[in-house]
């Protein structure tokens, strides 16, 4: 019987050579046709002739990007290729090149007509979020990261049941990994009360589900295609200050009117599409809104998909547009080498350059690594302030006091390359003026290189190894 098992064994080992040696070559040649990023490539091809089987299952699983758009319902009216309100923005002339520059990166117009307000915290926002709901008529799109069916998570699961029982076509799209996989309150709660939701790239089952690392991040509420809210604030208690939730968080968010909201919808729509197969059109979701004089604004949104990488482009144009300021807050700072050396070039020939991150943020492991990866922005004039708690998990940037951007986008890898993510850019020097002025006050210390030299040496090594993680914090 033993000779039997062993001869069994030197069978299995046997096949187990082959077999690995062909799913090697053939991982090797996909990883070599598709993938765009030399280190990405270069750790594949060593991690599946390191361990061919296990390498080529776990390249399999999580390392080919199958997601694409299954239908592109619902395009902008212009290309954007060659945008005439880029030709008439107001200020420097940097500023429309930076417009047709995004332009032809987004295939979005600029529109105009738009007025924003900003709203700090869930104490501000969530009250007109929930009056606009109260208000709908025709429909409701709502996408978020997350979604908790807490006090105030609860109030606006009400809202919406409310509405879709009293007509409104409400639609809720919930991501997969942050609306909490296994579980998901909020979404099952809207379900049985027969709320149409789903919940972005979501299934328990490992087949169905090949990119756990591949989130939904955007933040779109749209009321009757006239009134948008975006920014980077989830939903759930720890954004209500007021409330002195045990882990507090500050966001910020925008309501949005004008001709823009029709792009705003369009992405809530696209998305939706994408996971059900519904296409939202018509008057209730895209009604005629006239045209009228105001700021310029567009929307950007980008993905694992054909959208890669469109906000990380859209903010490398804006840091080489720059020519008197950069101002920048982001609850998480690890962006590669080319966007750290944007912004030394830019502080190099005198644009003012300065960024905000929080003193400590809710991951750990991502403050250890910005320790690591910021030296060279301190040693080439770039003002780093440290923000104090309560957690900023605000984004936004602003551009010589007028191009600002905000939106769920976080300046990391993973928002850049792995998250779908949507940003609002904005020309408008009034709300420029209100980030900065946010931005001056949420700025505490400077970090100093003083600071980071201070650092011990095992501090300093815990720091860098947590910098190889990059990719993946």
């Amino acid at each position: 019987m033993n000779d039997i098992w062993q001869g069994l064994l030197h069978v299995r080992a046997d096949a187990a050579l082959p077999i690995g040696f062909v799913l090697a070559v053939g991982a090797t040649v996909h990883i070599l046709l598709n993938k765009r990023q030399v280190t990405s490539a270069v750790g594949w091809i060593g991690l599946v002739w390191f361990a061919p089987i296990s390498g080529a299952i776990c390249y399999l699983l999580l390392g080919v990007n199958r997601v694409r758009r299954r239908a592109h319902l619902l395009r902008a009216r212009d290309n954007g290729a060659d945008d005439p309100a880029a030709q008439h923005l107001p200020g420097a002339d940097t500023l429309s090149a930076l417009g047709r520059g995004i332009g032809r990166i987004t295939a979005r117009p600029l529109l105009a007509g738009t007025a924003t307000h900003a709203f700090q915290n869930g104490d501000n926002a969530y009250p007109p979020m929930l009056a606009a709901i109260a208000s709908a008529r025709r429909s409701i799109g709502l996408t978020t990261y997350m979604f908790r069916d807490d006090v105030w998570g609860g109030r606006f699961i009400d809202a919406l049941i409310a509405a879709a029982h009293r007509g409104v076509a409400v639609r809720v799209l919930i991501d997969g990994f942050g609306g909490d996989w296994l579980l998901s309150p909020a979404y099952r709660r809207l379900r049985r009360n027969r709320v149409p939701a789903a919940r972005f790239m979501h299934s328990p089952l490992p087949w169905r589900m090949p990119f756990l690392n591949l989130r939904s991040h955007k933040k779109i509420l749209v009321v009757d295609g006239t009134v948008g809210f975006t920014g980077g604030m989830n939903i759930g208690d720890e954004n209500v200050l007021a409330t002195r939730p045990r882990k507090p968080v500050q966001d910020l968010h925008l309501r949005v009117e004008g001709p823009i909201v029709a792009q705003l919808t369009e992405a809530f729509a696209q998305d939706w599409a994408f996971v059900t197969g519904e296409a939202l059109d018509g008057d209730a979701w895209f009604p005629d809104i006239p045209p009228r004089p105001g700021p310029l604004a567009r929307i950007i949104d980008s993905g694992p998909d054909e959208n890669l990488e469109k906000v990380e482009f859209a903010v490398l144009q804006a840091v080489a547009c720059a020519r008197r300021s950069i101002a920048v807050m982001t609850p998480y700072f690890l962006p590669d080498e080319r966007l750290i050396t944007a912004l030394d070039l830019a502080a190099m020939r005198g644009v003012a350059v300065d960024l905000v991150v929080p003193e400590k943020s809710n991951h750990t492991l991502v403050d250890w690594a910005t320790r690591a990866n910021i030296g060279p922005l301190l040693a080439d004039g770039v003002r780093i302030w440290r923000s104090p708690p309560p957690f900023h998990h605000s984004k936004m940037m602003v551009v010589d006091d007028e191009w600002c951007l905000v939106g769920s986008c976080n300046w990391d890898i993973r928002s850049f390359r792995l998250n779908f993510e949507l940003c609002l850019e904005v020309y408008d020097r009034g709300l420029a003026a209100t980030l900065t002025a946010l931005m001056r006050r949420a700025s505490g210390r400077p970090l100093t290189q003083a600071d980071l030299d201070a650092r011990p040496l095992a501090i300093r090594i815990r720091d860098a190894g947590a910098r190889l993680m990059l990719p993946y914090l």
